[in-house]
């Protein structure tokens, strides 16, 4: 978003930026002191709760492709012993920042109270990673979860700081890797750990459920969930074994 002026009772967003981090932290979670801590804490600090990932279905289909996808890294994920969880936000109504500043007034929380990304960042809180899936359209992610992330980013950046993330993204043809790249920004500007696999992160499917045809792309989630794993294991305690690959699968665009 652009740069401008705003009232003498805001921030700009520079000076927001500078105080993303330990500030955003504390006020996302209401706390101050030790609950700071907490809020930053890795999965090393708290090897007793068990690991989780919060999947986002960008997607306005409930269960379409993008679902497939994220099905399939989270059935992955519970082989591993991981927990995960989907949540569906493509199908909701999810405003745009308004570039207000009240989320670095003290609420820590998004002034917009009426759609998920509030919600979003409580279950972030209480996740150790996260995993965001997207459609393309027009060569670029779902409208909505641009949305929600850039939101959720500068309002409770705090609460994903240094958390293991993923970008996964489905279409028919192309613009696949310019809507992954796009989704990977945020994670990047959040000291986010980016999970990598086997190949860019990206499937291919038209109609509903047609993705499952693309034996590559399935592999490629798989083979993420296994690193998503091997990560979260090896930050909580530096004892993680390198994951088994499986043997290559390769699909074509023309079957």
């Amino acid at each position: 978003m652009e740069k401008k002026q705003v009232q003498s009772d805001q921030i700009t967003r520079r000076e927001a930026i500078k105080k993303m981090g330990a500030v955003t932290a504390t006020a996302a979670l209401g706390m101050t002191g030790v609950g700071m801590m907490a809020a930053h804490a890795t999965t090393h600090d708290a090897p007793e709760r068990p690991l989780k990932v919060l999947l986002l279905n960008g997607s306005p289909r409930r269960n379409g492709n993008t679902f497939t996808l994220l099905s399939e890294i989270a059935s992955q994920l519970e082989k591993n012993g991981i927990d995960s969880e989907i949540f569906q936000l493509g199908n909701g109504n999810i405003h745009g920042c308004a570039d207000c500043g009240s989320c670095h007034k003290g609420s820590g929380r998004c002034v917009f109270n009426d759609d998920a990304v509030n919600r979003i960042a409580e279950k972030m809180a209480m996740c150790d990673a996260l995993v965001v899936g997207s459609p393309v359209y027009y060569g670029m992610p779902a409208g909505q979860v641009l949305s929600a992330i850039q939101r959720l980013a500068y309002s409770a950046g705090g609460v994903l700081d240094g958390k293991p993330a993923a970008a996964v993204t489905v279409c028919r043809r192309g613009g696949a890797t310019a809507a992954f790249q796009a989704l990977q920004m945020a994670f990047q500007m959040l000291n986010m750990p980016i999970v990598t696999s086997q190949y860019w992160n990206i499937a291919y499917g038209a109609g509903k459920g047609e993705v499952a045809k693309d034996e590559e792309g399935l592999q490629t989630m798989r083979t993420l969930a296994d690193n998503m794993t091997y990560m979260l294991r090896q930050f909580a305690t530096g004892t993680a074994q390198p994951p088994q690959r499986e043997g290559r699968k390769f699909t074509n665009f023309i079957r």
